[in-house]
């Protein structure tokens, strides 16, 4: 038994902390997923939105730390019940999204490992089966190094973890996992392949036949039925190819200038997905950098998902001219975890990404 115990310490250990360090590396994106989770339509909890960053912070550190403890075999009863109230809540939350179909990526490896809802949900029982063995037989956890070292090490883990989270915070993920990376080509990346599986739907035609309702399930022909049709239902059978961005859409005033916009040689984007919460001494830090790239040809535009009367409101406090292109709110947080940010495009291509706080490390052309 010991060799088990000890074995599922440190393989619920090890996944701990990469789980929690994936996660901290970008508490923005995670903080945003919290968002999806307190909805009113999945948990009805709105008033835990505007703590979602600092509750984003806190779950992963700790998660780290628990990690941490559990690898040292430091505080172990307090550990063991952490992690086991931990997963139960998590287990439950995975097996809700997935049974009812509430949110389609849990978040748990961030955007470097996305998982499907019922993915997410396996994951959480294999871990439980280990975390239920580990709280079970604690006294097979023997501490590693002198024990006298355990608060130190944990000290350091946890002032590590602070220091990284307020690095992220205050410029952009060490490391980008999401589609719209530093050197890639967005048109490139929208490119379905020639011969990529398509999406299979089956269609569910109600009728009504001598006064009964009937099914007829086709995969889109329309079923030559002697009845009155009532009403058809998709149901997706089979996911196609879905290429690494597919969301990418800009506009003005309805019209569609997203390819217009990929073709131009130089362009500087400043992304605000709303602008009701835009952190406005960013603006006035980017300012200067917007001067500079359209005195050396860029064209310089804003990519915002609010009204035009919060377009008109940010070019009249900071002296600016920008255009105003509208994008889907949630690829606008993708692209960059900054509001504002900045986006240099060439042809298409991402050269650079950068917090407002280093808008001075632009390289303009």
């Amino acid at each position: 038994m010991k060799a088990v115990v000890n074995f599922a310490r440190i393989f619920v250990g090890v996944l701990f902390i990469f789980s929690g360090l994936v996660k901290l590396n970008d508490p923005v994106g995670f903080s945003f997923k919290l968002q999806d989770y307190f909805a009113a339509s999945v948990l009805n909890l709105p008033f835990l939105v505007p703590y979602a960053l600092a509750l984003a912070v806190f779950i992963v550190i700790f998660e780290v730390l628990l990690g941490v403890n559990l690898l040292l075999g430091y505080l172990k009863k307090f550990t063991s019940w952490s992690i086991l109230l931990m997963i139960i809540f998590f287990t439950f939350l995975t097996f809700y999204s997935a049974y009812f179909n509430k949110v389609t990526d849990c978040g748990c490896f961030g955007d470097a490992i996305p998982l499907t809802p019922w993915e997410s949900f396996y994951k959480d029982v294999v871990l439980s089966v280990l975390i239920l063995i580990i709280f079970f037989n604690q006294k097979y956890i023997q501490p590693i190094f002198n024990p006298n070292s355990h608060k130190w090490i944990f000290f350091a883990a946890f002032i590590g973890c602070l220091g990284l989270a307020y690095h992220v915070l205050m410029h952009l993920p060490v490391v980008d996992f999401r589609a719209y990376k530093e050197g890639v080509n967005i048109q490139e990346a929208m490119r379905v392949p020639e011969g990529a599986p398509e999406a299979i739907y089956d269609y569910h035609w109600k009728f009504k036949v001598d006064g009964e309702e009937k099914i007829y399930t086709t995969q889109g022909s329309y079923p030559q039925v002697d009845g009155e049709f009532v009403e058809v239902e998709t149901e997706l059978v089979a996911e196609g190819y879905v290429p690494p961005i597919h969301d990418f859409a800009l506009e003005i005033n309805g019209k569609d200038l997203t390819g217009q916009i990929l073709n131009e040689p130089k362009v500087l984007i400043v992304s605000a997905y709303n602008l009701s919460k835009t952190e406005r001494k960013g603006w006035a830090k980017i300012k200067p950098v917007l001067q500079q790239a359209q005195e050396k040809g860029y064209k310089v535009i804003a990519l915002s998902a609010s009204g035009a009367a919060e377009y008109q409101e940010i070019n009249k406090d900071f002296q600016l001219n920008l255009d105003f292109y509208f994008a889907d709110e949630t690829t606008i947080k993708t692209i960059v975890r900054s509001n504002p940010g900045l986006v240099l495009l060439h042809e298409g291509t991402i050269k650079q990404k950068l917090h407002w706080n280093d808008a001075q490390k632009i390289a303009l052309d």
